[in-house]
């Protein structure tokens, strides 16, 4: 049998639907294992080992979009689930989605071959029956389809499976369907209250049933701890996956982190850091300091509870030329940072303009080529502890004895409480959520000086215009920067190899921007002259609107406009020296 399929992901991931029949291998598989003792639960809140699954989620290779609708496989009949959050990835919570509860009917799937045991109570799964269960043949065939998809094309390489443990378990009561991220999630929305409860399976035995050695789909590889309690962070970042491909060769090379951050010359970042460790509050602060380029800033009373994180993060301005950066960040209290040292590569997007379009032969081999999907993010959320005081008032008084002898000369005795009131209270948390959202607009016209323009139509070889409008809504303005640059790219460059860095003619929370004046032209104004010869069609401009920096990367979109391409300039002048 033609091996074609690698699974590369690191402790239990299953998935058993096939039916009773031969099995061949097909692949080989990566897998590893993490976990520990489950503990004890309460009547209340608690999880029965097996009660368990997964869920499938198909997503394309090239840009990491969902393509099929997740199912959740489970040899249990959790009929009894309450509570869950619908069919929703952990690449789509990543992207924005929005963790919101359903308390309708949960929908899942028995295979008809039992899945092999996903979260292990003491760190020993089954990693050969799992490896062989994700390298056969029919059970790739029942997982297309049960998400709809033909085995050839979901085999063919453009595709990847998402596979994310699910656990079933009783929390305040109330039975609940989570996977590890959503878990985590949740666990933000009730302030820690569910680590609390259920710490053992929620943020530690569940999430390190499943993690990647190798990255990919943009998931970097585990190489922390694979027995301790996680945070939410890190669950959300690196725990509660695996991934099957269906290549030898690996359609995208491993993420090689050489630079934490790239950034673009002269403009406003943010630069973060994750501190865990301990706990830190008002009693026992932690203060983390960046040191840049020289300037150290410290970022005082950064506070979390014990068994979680917090991001810290610094505002700062990029210099004016390129170059590659280290940030040294130490840590003052008891945590400490994920990153001692911060790579950072400060690049110039303002270096290469198109040519100027000149005459020249017409090229009949051109075509018109889709715009590229570059990095896109529209939505970040992140939050911050707010420690407060939860009094206790203890009487640690004393009795004190006294005696005296009354008027007949008998002695008397009596003991008398000496209160002393003391505070025993300890911190408690609250988790305070933040947000921002971009949103845009970008348009393109005709040259008002192109005397060919008609409308949304002109000849080849004249000027156009663009404009670009962004906003951004935002919980906390101070944590954020607003978009500060745009990059258009265009067809006849195949939206490579020239671009032109727009100018920000606008700035504050609604940015405006348009070309830079092009010094190839007459008027001096804002225009890019399309090619003198390009075939009739739609001319799309394609402008990646990026640099709005939030505590958690940057915020970015993808953005689009056409003209009508009817005739050429080319055309024109050959007409004109043939007449």
């Amino acid at each position: 049998m033609k091996k074609f399929i690698k699974v590369f992901m690191v402790l239990t991931i299953l998935l058993s639907l096939m039916l009773q029949a031969n099995v061949f291998a097909v692949g080989d598989g990566n897998v590893d294992s993490g976990g520990s003792d489950m503990g004890s639960g309460t009547s209340t809140n608690a999880w029965s080992p097996g009660n368990e699954g997964v869920r499938v989620t198909v997503v394309r290779a090239n840009d990491h979009e969902v393509v099929t609708v997740p199912i959740d496989l489970t040899n249990k009949s959790p009929i009894n689930v309450r509570v869950h959050f619908g069919k929703v990835s952990k690449i789509q919570y990543n992207s924005g989605s929005i963790l919101l509860p359903k308390t309708n009917k949960y929908n899942y799937v028995n295979p008809s071959q039992a899945i092999p045991k996903i979260v292990s109570i003491d760190g020993n799964n089954n990693i050969e029956a799992i490896k062989s269960y994700f390298t056969d043949e029919q059970v790739i065939r029942s997982i297309a389809s049960l998400t709809g998809m033909s085995f050839d094309i979901l085999v063919g390489g453009e595709y990847k499976l998402l596979i994310e443990p699910i656990a079933y378990y009783k929390f305040e009561g109330v039975m609940i369907a989570t996977t590890a991220t959503e878990a985590a999630m949740y666990d933000d929305q009730v302030s820690g209250l569910l680590r609390k409860r259920m710490f053992p399976l929620t943020h530690k035995n569940l999430p390190l049933s499943m993690f990647l050695e190798v990255s990919d789909l943009g998931y970097p590889a585990w190489s922390g701890s694979r027995t301790t309690t996680a945070t939410n962070a890190d669950i959300k970042a690196y725990l509660g996956l695996g991934i099957v491909r269906f290549k030898d060769v690996p359609t995208e090379p491993p993420i090689i982190n050489a630079y934490d951050y790239e950034y673009r010359v002269n403009t406003e970042v943010i630069t973060a850091v994750t501190i865990s460790g301990g706990q830190s509050d008002p009693d026992n602060p932690t203060q983390v300091s960046f040191n840049i380029n020289g300037t150290t800033y410290n970022v005082e009373n950064v506070y979390y509870p014990s068994g979680d994180s917090q991001v810290a993060w610094v505002k700062w301005k990029t210099p004016s030329t390129e170059q590659d950066m280290a940030i040294n960040v130490s840590v003052q209290g008891l945590g400490s940072a994920e990153k001692a040292i911060i790579n950072v590569k400060i690049i110039d997007f303002n270096k290469n303009p198109p040519p100027n379009p000149v005459a020249d032969d017409r090229n009949n081999s051109f075509s018109f080529e889709s715009a590229p999907e570059r990095l896109e993010k529209t939505r970040a959320d992140w939050s911050i502890w707010r420690p407060w005081w939860q009094e206790h008032w203890v009487d640690r008084g004393h009795w004190e004895r006294d005696s005296w002898t009354d008027s007949e000369g008998k002695e008397h005795t009596s003991r008398e409480w000496v209160s002393n009131w003391v505070d025993e209270g300890w911190w408690e948390f609250n988790l305070d959520r933040y947000y921002a959202t971009l949103s845009a607009d970008m348009s393109i016209k005709c040259d008002n000086k192109n005397p060919t323009a008609n409308g949304r139509t002109m000849k080849s070889g004249y000027g156009i215009n663009e404009t670009v409008t962004a906003s951004v809504s935002t919980s906390q303005s101070t944590a954020i920067t607003y978009p500060q640059n745009a990059v258009s790219y265009f067809p006849e460059f195949r939206y490579e190899t020239y671009w032109r860095l727009l100018e920000r003619i606008q700035g504050g929370s609604s940015p405006k921007f348009e070309f830079q004046e092009n010094k190839y032209s007459t008027y001096k104004d804002r225009t890019h002259f399309t090619p003198v010869w390009m075939p009739d069609g739609s001319y799309s401009v394609n402008t990646w609107l990026i640099d709005s920096w939030t505590p958690v990367g940057m915020l970015s979109m993808n953005l689009n406009d056409s003209l009508n391409i009817r005739g050429s300039l080319w055309d024109d002048w050959h007409s004109a020296i043939r007449s």
